[in-house]
């Protein structure tokens, strides 16, 4: 499938705290895919595919509320914070069959004023692949929410290989310093020190209050086509040349596992490189799933950025600053611009690659990677170029 799609159209509503949105979920996300198909140059009635995130809308009621008329192929794929960048796996291989022209892809939420702790909880353990192991091993044990469950990978990541907590807190550090350079971001005009990060209070040991994603309501989009419609369309396009999405074994389980460390990117990204002809080195930046610091530490590894037990020092010294080796999550990712789920990584790679990304671009930027992290470890990548 390399090259045979791309992305044609991306948009995203305005991210928030503090009251809230004041709109719908439904609304949120109608935003978000208005935005997208105006971005491309397309009328909501040509799209015929639409793929929702897990748990947040339907197919049939996005196309009853766009107007689209000719709606002939729909799905979700189910793998939580994987699910967007696996997702474009899936309509590249659904518009390059003739299973569909234009495939539409909204994912938001009310993170912050329509969804708590409990709910949040509730939803996973019921989403996670036998979350029946959640439900009655790790929530009677304390184990209750998703920070707790992800700093058993983070602390024992410590304990082999002497990750610190400074080099979690460059990771929360270089988010905060690219969010100054974006506008739209909740913590644009927020700028922290190291001393900050380390005084800020601890959740569950090694993870601090800025260790964790911020919880924010808003919605993002994207549009995808193939090459050849992708000429007629206003926007340049961006190519999907490789792709791939796993899961950890067992998907639903983190002690048991036999190594720890190995989740479905491990997988995923041998293959996504190998499709599409190049190495990790070969990225100019790479949007990586921030659910937490650690993850973006595990995911740079396990995706062949450095080696494993690498991470911590890859990190530092502004390596993954804007300026640095690998300029990572441009835009401030899940950490200071706001969580909608993945899919403002898949819009910031566009934006890069497109030259759009104003005072935080990177310079001539051509190849990018992006990554998704799902329930207890499900895995997506996608290298995409201009």
């Amino acid at each position: 499938m390399k090259d045979k799609a791309c992305i044609v159209g991306v948009g995203a509503t305005g991210f928030c705290r503090g009251e809230g949105s004041g709109k719908s979920l439904h609304g949120l996300q109608l935003e978000a895919a208005l935005a997208a198909l105006a971005d491309a140059g397309l009328r909501a009635g040509q799209v015929d595919g639409i793929m929702p995130f897990p748990n947040l809308g339907t197919a049939e009621g996005f196309a009853a509320s766009l107007g689209c008329e000719n709606l002939r192929f729909a799905t979700t794929v189910n793998m939580g914070g994987a699910a967007p960048v696996a997702s474009l796996g899936v309509a590249a291989a659904a518009v390059s069959s003739g299973l569909a022209d234009y495939v539409l892809m909204p994912a938001g939420w009310n993170g912050y004023s329509g969804s708590r702790a409990g709910a949040i909880v509730q939803e996973m353990t019921a989403s996670i692949p036998g979350g029946a192991i959640a439900r009655d091993f790790y929530l009677p044990h304390g184990l209750v929410a998703p920070p707790q469950w992800y700093a058993l990978i983070a602390r024992r990541h410590m304990h082999e290989y002497g990750t610190t907590a400074e080099q979690l807190g460059a990771v929360a550090l270089a988010m905060r310093k690219h969010a100054q350079l974006n506008p739209a971001a909740v913590m644009h005009g927020k700028s922290m020190t190291m001393e900050q990060y380390l005084a800020s209070p601890m959740i569950t040991d090694p993870y601090r209050l800025f260790d964790c994603c911020l919880e924010t309501d808003g919605a993002a989009a994207c549009v995808v086509t193939t090459t050849e419609r992708a000429r007629d369309l206003a926007r340049p396009p961006v190519y999907i040349s490789g792709v791939a999405s796993a899961q950890p074994y067992p998907a639903d389980e983190i002690t048991g596992r036999e190594d720890i460390f190995r989740t479905g990117l491990t997988v995923a990204a041998p293959r996504a490189f190998e499709m599409a002809g190049v190495k990790p080195a070969d990225a100019d930046f790479a949007q990586v799933y921030d659910c937490f610091t650690f993850e973006v530490v595990q995911q740079l590894e396990e995706a062949g950025f450095c080696a494993r037990g690498e991470g911590g020092a890859f990190v530092q010294e502004g390596r993954i600053e804007l300026g640095g080796e690998l300029p990572v999550n441009t835009h401030g990712g899940l950490l200071s611009e706001a969580h909608v789920l993945g899919m403002g990584h898949v819009v910031e790679a566009v934006r890069q690659l497109r030259g759009e990304a104003a005072g935080r671009q990177v310079a001539d930027a051509s190849l990018g990677v992006v990554t998704g992290w799902g329930d207890f470890g499900d895995g997506s990548i996608a290298v995409l170029r201009n």
